[in-house]
C-alpha cells in the first residue's frame, strides 16, 4: 500500500483498491502474503518484472496526471504478461494525453499518432493504418519484421 500511495496520506485505501482493480493488478496482489499489505523488499526484488510494472500503473492511475509518460512499458516482460500489461496501458492513456515510446510495436499499435524516430530524425508521422499503408515505409518495416519473428 505504502508503495503504491508514496505514504500520501490524500489517497485512500479505496482509491488504490479501485485503481488496481481497473488496471487489472488486484488479482495479483491478493494472491501475495499479506495482500496490499505485503512488504515489498528495495528495488521490488520479492515481485516479478511485470509485477512492478503494474504496482507502477496503480500508483499513476492513483496519483491521475493529466500527460502520463510510458518509457518501455513492456521492454522486460514475458509475452504473456505483456497482454496484461497491454489492457493497463489502455486503461491509463484512455483519459489523458500520454507519450508512449517503444519497440515493441504492439505497445503502440492503437495510439492516435505514431512518429518513427531513428537517430533523433523524424522519419515517419501517422495513424498505424496510415503508416501500413506505406510499403516503403521504415514503420511498415519494423512492423513486418517483428511480426515474422514471432509466427
Amino acid at each position: 500500500m505504502d508503495n503504491i500511495t508514496l505514504k500520501d496520506p490524500s489517497i485512500t485505501s479505496e482509491q488504490v483498491y479501485a485503481s488496481a482493480r481497473m488496471i487489472g493488478a488486484e488479482e495479483f496482489i491478493l494472491r501475495l502474503p499479506g495482500g496490499y499489505d505485503f512488504q515489498v523488499q528495495e528495488r521490488g526484488a520479492t515481485l516479478s518484472m511485470g509485477q512492478r510494472q503494474l504496482i507502477s500503473f496503480v500508483r499513476a492511475l492513483v496519483f491521475d496526471p493529466d500527460i502520463l509518460i510510458l518509457d518501455e512499458a513492456t521492454s522486460s516482460i514475458d509475452t504473456e504478461t505483456e497482454q496484461v500489461i497491454q489492457h493497463a496501458i489502455e486503461t491509463m492513456i484512455a483519459s489523458r494525453t500520454s507519450i508512449v515510446i517503444a519497440h515493441r510495436l504492439s505497445t503502440i499499435r492503437h495510439a492516435s499518432q505514431i512518429m518513427v524516430l531513428e537517430q533523433g530524425v523524424c522519419l515517419e508521422f501517422g495513424t498505424h493504418d496510415e503508416l501500413m499503408a506505406n510499403e516503403q515505409g521504415r514503420y511498415r518495416e519494423l512492423v513486418d519484421l517483428q511480426f515474422s519473428l514471432i509466427e
